[in-house]
């Protein structure tokens, strides 16, 4: 089947999935299972959800002595809400059959296979190159991902779709 094809298979099985939930029927999934294996691997941000506490923590040492009004609390308490959904949002990548996509602060992304320029592994490090926009970084120092399996899985998608594949 053609991308195109399959695109207006997606968004007509978006609308219908709508309407069955509004009904209080189960959603349909069609070209799911077998026939399209996708695997996900999730990370866990730990880093920005850390330093935004810590700047909270740092704004309240630095302003204790002076007046501390509602809107003080309320700023403390939008840094502390940040931190703590940028902690439960946890990032992902998904590999399907011939595409990648991962959460970013705008939200989900999709690269299909004929949009990426290269993928780079390197120790903690996974780099997914794209011909147009900025790269992928997935770190296992940043995001915890499990960078291995990740490499193993990303290795076997650029030899199925002649992807370059770097190792350093």
């Amino acid at each position: 089947m053609s991308r195109s094809w399959e695109r207006k298979v997606q968004k007509n099985q978006k609308q219908i999935n709508v309407r069955r939930k509004k009904m209080g029927q189960s959603p349909i999934q069609f070209g799911q299972g077998a026939s399209d294996p996708s695997d996900t691997y999730k990370g866990r941000s730990l880093l920005l959800p850390a330093l935004l506490v810590l700047f909270a923590i740092l704004y309240v040492i630095l302003y204790i002595g002076s007046q501390m009004n509602q809107m003080f609390w309320f700023t403390i308490a939008c840094y502390l809400v940040l931190a703590g959904l940028l902690f439960l949002r946890r990032p992902y990548l998904t590999v399907g059959k011939d595409f990648l996509r991962t959460r970013r602060f705008g939200g989900d992304r999709t690269v299909y296979q004929d949009n990426i320029k290269s993928i780079t592994a390197q120790k903690g490090y996974v780099i997914v190159g794209q011909n147009k926009g900025g790269n992928w970084v997935f770190s296992k120092l940043i995001n915890r991902y499990p960078t291995e399996a990740m490499t193993e899985r990303l290795r076997t998608f650029a030899a199925v779709h002649r992807i370059p594949f770097e190792e350093k």
